[in-house]
């Protein structure tokens, strides 16, 4: 026989912290009562009475001189007052996840707003927290006590809505859907304890695959009550308080034991319970040890991992042979999410595959199997990893909304946020749908969300691009980069991770009002490194070519003396601008426009004419170039004559 025993049993962080507190006092030789049992278990009550402890039922019940411990579950603010006026000393050891819904319930009535809470009426838990407000309340257990309070005019009403800490999840999570879509001025408060989430998880999850659940914890306890609750949807289970309680006859027929324990219950009790259910195992006559080594004798379970051999393909079903004892079927939708698989291509029989058993059909003799949930249960437990490590995994995004992306991870569906998809703010995160990316996981939190970051791994990836860069990086080397915005005063490139500044006057020869008139957001750009600033990290990048230098152009092709028709582009009162390149303009001077005397430069020439000029000079340090229309007349008259 196999026990499993859950890894979450055992005391929560509230209640260790009381137990330990009381210890504490009582070893310190003084004078301890508690308002009620410490916990809901009565070996350790019984413990701390034997060293002096003082359990009492009321505040007036506390003997006079005494310390009272408030315990973990809280109490009224009034049962509160009433003890520090009582008693020498009070030692408030309410859970702090306790304390947070005491704190919402004062906040609800100073805000005069309904206070809902989710939980059992007669706990102390939720008669602590009622008790920290004095405005309206209501208190439910269920989905259905829910429905019957919300009436039109309740719905209406602004409200806070919290949940005992011990509360079932799957019972807030239906509830709290129904106030999602019927309240209009409802805030939710997820106050579950995570530890508590935790051992409910891990009850279910073990309660599909054992034949018996045993939880470990007192009678009166809440927790432990939910965690039976929780592992009967899915198995037989029963709660045992101690060793004695435990019927030998639970074990027979059973194949695997699934063991957990309430959040009061210490771990000498877990123990002791294990060691007497160990002992019923050794006094079988068939040991259970070779029962399990039998593999004969062991049955397929629902939660089972077996490996199957194919005997069958259909065009929507697969079916196999479980060592030879049962049949098993796969159905397509079990198989794989993508529907451009062809069954009879993604497996050829005689394959042998590794699958997770669904449910077993006793009667027909047949187990509905999967290999999606094998993988998803596979990829959960790689994904839960990667969250405590840090580890980064390859994700394909399948769904893009107002609020981020949804990847799925090794079959698991992670949320990354629209802050933690991009590097850059304000980037199209969009872009990024049916793509592969990579991410981290930030928060695991399932059933409720698994919560990863694409940008934090593009920030690492960037971080090391920008180490490398600048341990390579020199003036005048050539780079290929990515125009990544555009400013009035010049154009900001990628080139590895670090953006450089090309100035407006670097991006061409010709004069330009904005860069966008020479590149554009997106572009693939050549760059190079013209000054750098490594203390502030600053690079100033070039783009124009001198090759392209129009100045050089003209010393190549337009020798001094060159004649030339050219268009004016504009006028002076002193004489006429002839572009000869583009970016490049001469100066016709108005004495020399004609042989005859011209009085105004408008009255000879305009804006767009073409005239015949002569290179007369050009001072290529100060830009300036001295052309002739009259030297390039009599250059042609004497051509002429």
């Amino acid at each position: 026989m196999e026990i499993i025993k859950a890894k979450t049993a055992g005391f929560c962080f509230g209640v260790d912290r009381a137990v330990k507190l009381t210890y504490d006092l009582l070893a310190q030789g003084r004078k301890v009562a508690t308002l009620g049992p410490l916990i809901h278990n009565p070996q350790c009550v019984a413990d701390l009475e034997s060293r002096g402890a003082v359990t009492a039922a009321s505040v007036e019940d506390i003997p006079a001189g005494y310390e009272a411990v408030i315990r973990s579950h809280g109490v009224p603010a009034a049962v509160d007052a009433q003890l520090r006026s009582r008693c020498a000393a009070v030692h408030d050891a309410t859970c702090p996840f306790v304390a947070k819904i005491h704190r919402l319930a004062a906040r609800a009535e100073k805000e005069g707003k309904l206070l809902l809470v989710a939980g059992d009426p007669t706990h102390p838990e939720v008669e602590g927290i009622v008790g920290h407000t004095g405005g309206e309340v209501f208190v439910f257990q269920n989905l259905d006590e829910l429905r019957s309070f919300s009436t039109p005019e309740n719905c209406q009403k602004p409200a806070f809505v919290v949940a005992q800490t011990t509360f079932q999840v799957t019972k807030w999570l239906e509830c709290t859907e129904f106030l999602k879509k019927v309240y209009t001025n409802a805030e939710i408060f997820d106050t579950i304890c995570n530890a508590t989430l935790a051992r409910q998880e891990e009850a279910e999850e073990l309660s599909r695959r054992c034949d018996l659940m045993v939880v470990i914890g007192g009678r009166h306890s809440s927790n432990t009550q939910k965690l039976v609750s929780v592992a009967r949807q899915y198995t037989k289970a029963v709660a045992v308080e101690s060793p004695e309680d435990f019927d030998p006859a639970l074990l027979q027929g059973v194949q695997r034991v699934g063991v957990t324990a309430g959040a009061s219950t210490p771990s000498s009790v877990i123990e002791e319970v294990l060691n007497r259910m160990s002992d019923v195992i050794r006094e079988e006559e068939l040991s259970f040890e070779e029962m399990i080594n039998n593999d004969s004798m062991k049955p397929v379970r629902a939660g089972d991992i077996v490996k199957g051999v194919v005997t069958s393909i259909l065009p929507n079903e697969i079916q196999v042979d479980i060592d030879g004892k049962q049949t098993g079927i796969v159905k397509f939708d079990d198989f794989t999410d993508d529907t451009s698989v062809q069954l009879n291509e993604a497996v050829k029989v005689g394959d042998e595959l590794e699958l997770y058993v669904l449910n077993v059909r006793d009667q027909e003799g047949i187990a509905n199997l999967s290999r999606k949930k094998l993988e998803e249960n596979k990829g959960r437990q790689e994904v839960r990893e990667a969250a405590e490590n840090g580890t980064v995994l390859e994700g394909y995004v399948t769904e893009v909304n107002k609020g981020g992306l949804v990847v799925k991870v090794k079959g698991v569906r992670v949320f990354v946020p629209a802050s933690q998809t991009t590097l850059r703010r304000n980037e199209d995160y969009t872009a990024l749908d049916k793509q592969k990316v990579q991410l981290v996981i930030k928060e695991y939190n399932p059933p409720r969300r698994i919560v990863g970051s694409i940008r934090e791994v593009l920030a690492a990836e960037a971080d090391a691009k920008r180490a490398a860069f600048w341990d390579t990086v020199e003036e005048g080397k050539t780079y290929t980069g990515v125009v990544k915005s555009l400013t009035s005063y010049g154009a900001f490139v990628d080139i590895g991770g670090v953006d450089g500044l090309v100035h407006i006057s670097e991006l061409s020869w010709n004069r330009i009002k904005h860069p966008s008139e020479v590149v554009n957001v997106g572009d693939t750009v050549e760059v190079y490194v013209k000054s750098l600033d490594r203390e502030n990290k600053k690079v100033s990048l070039g783009y124009k070519k001198q090759e392209d230098n129009p100045w050089e152009k003209l010393k190549n092709e337009y020798p001094i003396g060159t004649v030339f028709t050219a268009p004016v582009v504009s006028l002076t009162k002193f004489g006429a601008f002839v572009r000869i390149l583009p970016g490049v303009d001469g100066l016709v001077h108005i004495s020399e426009i004609s042989n005859e005397r011209v009085e105004k430069v408008q009255d000879v020439l305009k804006v767009g004419d073409e005239v015949q000029v002569k290179l007369l000079d050009v001072d290529f340090d100060k830009k300036r170039i001295s052309l002739s229309m009259k030297a390039a007349q009599q250059d042609e008259a004497e051509v002429e004559e």
